[in-house]
């Protein structure tokens, strides 16, 4: 049997990454834009966690919620992505621990009214050779809920705990990782799309 050609793992990547989307439910992607835009309407602040590759997603997703979503006369968005101070989380890692990066760095800013976006292919479920995968976001969900903010989560595979634990969670339903991580990028590029639009129709 002759090898894959690199037109037929294209066309197989793509139509892959067609039925990603295809199975996310649209209802959960309205519920994380609502969500946002209330955030966003009380002047509340928005701080966003990932490990791996969803860490430079939530670089990005603090990127675009920033710039993107600015319109003239209104109030701009309040977004911080804890994956950016790398001295920081240096520090923590070194001297907490793993489990305490995320945190650690919520503690002294986050309280009622905010919102944490934990973007996570697993879901904070699953093993690997360091142990239990995604242990920080999950210790950063339970100090925003018990500081009084909500928690939007964006997952893959089952869902994982986030599916679980989240106010509102968007999950990539298949089983890949570059497939899910593909889609996480191209709905945060939706989601803060939808809210500049939804900013730039107020009076």
């Amino acid at each position: 049997m002759p090898d894959m050609t690199n037109q037929q793992y294209i066309d197989g990547f793509l139509s892959q990454m067609t039925d990603a989307l295809a199975r996310v439910p649209v209802a959960d992607i309205d519920a994380a834009i609502d969500l946002l835009f209330e955030t966003w309407q009380q002047g509340r602040t928005v701080f966003i966690a990932g490990n791996g590759g969803s860490a430079s997603t939530a670089s990005h997703f603090a990127c675009d919620l920033a710039k993107w979503t600015i319109c003239e006369g209104q109030p701009r968005f309040r977004a911080m992505a804890l994956t950016d101070n790398m001295p920081l989380f240096s520090a923590l890692m070194n001297d907490e621990g793993t489990a305490s990066v995320y945190s650690e760095q919520l503690a002294p800013f986050i309280g009622a009214g905010d919102l944490l976006i934990l973007i996570s292919v697993h879901g904070g479920s699953g093993t690997g050779n360091a142990g239990t995968w995604s242990q920080n976001l999950l210790r950063a969900l339970e100090l925003a809920h018990q500081q009084g903010a909500r928690c939007l989560g964006f997952s893959g595979f089952d869902g994982g705990a986030l599916q679980q634990l989240a106010d509102v969670c968007v999950t990539v339903p298949i089983n890949s990782t570059p497939h899910v991580e593909s889609v996480h990028l191209a709905l945060e590029h939706l989601i803060c799309d939808c809210l500049r639009q939804r900013i730039a129709a107020l009076p």
